[in-house]
């Protein structure tokens, strides 16, 4: 796996994949970065199908590890134990989009994993792990029918925002993650107070139109 290195402007900071440094044994690693946030996704395949299986065997992983942060566990426990909540979501979210795009009758066991490397706590890395792990599956032999782009949407002073802060999601009345393919919309996840339909449907297509920008990178 030669190494490869490619950015984008993604909101007010560059997005930036990479791979070829990391995780060489995976069929697919992919290192996403964003600011100071750093994610590595990687993708293996079993050599033979799962027998006596009429699914597709995907198992997807998220972890964000207290180093990532700087910190590391004291006390009584020192070691991190199960999944956050917002680590079962994060897996959810890279789940979702990317389940409906492998084959019909494709029963090879896959493992999609995402590990937060760095947190500057100032973007949240679940969006990254789903641009990652659709390039990993893109390049890896996996028949993956994407790649996938994914974008988070906040809207502010009346103006939509592409990769907000925390601190700009604190300050929004609507929030969406909105992933898809070429052709259209995979899905939408986010909140909102008292919008209306008009405005959550433009934020859709901002959103669309946004990721093909992610899109054109990967490929």
């Amino acid at each position: 796996m030669s190494h490869e290195r490619t950015e984008i402007q993604y909101g007010e900071q560059k997005l930036i994949l990479e791979t070829g440094k990391i995780a060489k044994q995976a069929d697919g690693a992919i290192t996403v970065i964003c600011g100071g946030t750093m994610v590595l996704v990687t993708v293996c395949v079993s050599n033979e199908p799962k027998e006596g299986t009429d699914f597709l065997p995907l198992t997807v992983d998220y972890r964000e590890k207290t180093y990532a942060a700087g910190r590391i566990p004291g006390g009584f426990f020192k070691r991190e134990g199960r999944p956050s909540e917002s680590e079962i979501l994060t897996a959810r979210l890279i789940d979702r989009p990317i389940r409906p795009l492998f084959p019909k009758g494709f029963f090879y066991e896959v493992q999609v994993m995402g590990l937060v490397l760095s947190s500057d706590a100032e973007y949240d890395p679940d969006v990254l792990a789903v641009i990652g792990a659709s390039l990993a599956l893109s390049i890896s032999q996996i028949p993956f029918q994407g790649p996938i782009g994914a974008v988070r949407v906040v809207r502010s002073n009346g103006q939509f925002i592409v990769n907000p802060t925390y601190k700009q999601r604190q300050e929004t009345d609507l929030e969406l993650v909105v992933v898809g393919t070429r052709d259209g919309v995979t899905m939408i996840e986010g909140n909102a107070g008292q919008v209306k339909e008009d405005d959550v449907v433009r934020a859709i297509e901002f959103g669309f139109q946004q990721l093909q920008t992610v899109i054109d990178l990967q490929e």
